[in-house]
């Protein structure tokens, strides 16, 4: 029989995992307090980055319908839960294990796929999200102008011609004369 306050951690956990856009899990051992407190101020105010027993991670997150995170859950666990954009948060979590050796990325979900700690890194070199936007739209607009100025080419090409043969036949009398 489970004890209350474990079946609340887990109830509350497999909420955090059904409401969060992706997680991202962490090693955090040999990180003091006010290491952890300054990595929760980076990850900013879309993040959640807690401690988490794995066992009732991995129940909470099977719960979840998530399935394959067992191989991420050994040694000490935090998990950030992403409310906003991934690639944000993975940028952070990286730059933080950039200067700080202690946190180690395990891996992560996203999209109804498990990523490895290689993928959460791939993911933090992601352009920001307006960045991306603007990259398609100037893209679109490229192809539109071509496209445009494929219609209009035979009409101009067609116009080209008549006015040569116009100043062809507007030269023709002057010299017969």
């Amino acid at each position: 029989m489970a004890r209350p306050d474990k079946a609340a951690a887990v109830e509350e956990l497999k909420q955090q995992f059904e409401n969060s856009d992706a997680v991202l899990l962490t090693e955090y051992r040999g990180l003091t307090v006010a290491q952890m407190q300054n990595l929760r101020v980076s990850l900013g105010e879309n993040v959640s980055y807690a401690v988490v027993k794995n066992t009732l991670t991995a129940i909470a997150a099977k719960e979840a319908g998530i399935n394959d995170l067992d191989e991420f859950l050994s040694g000490p666990t935090a998990i950030a839960f992403i409310n906003g954009e991934p690639p944000e948060a993975a940028k952070a979590l990286r730059n933080f294990a950039k200067a700080n050796s202690q946190l180690v990325l395990k891996g992560g979900y996203w999209d109804g796929a498990v990523l490895s700690a290689e993928d959460v890194n791939k993911l933090a070199d992601l352009e920001p999200r307006e960045v991306l936007l603007a990259k398609a739209a100037g893209a679109m607009k490229a192809s539109l102008h071509q496209a445009a100025y494929l219609f209009t080419a035979p009409m101009v090409k067609a116009v080209r011609t008549v006015d040569a043969l116009r100043e062809k036949q507007d030269d023709a009398p002057a010299s017969d004369a």
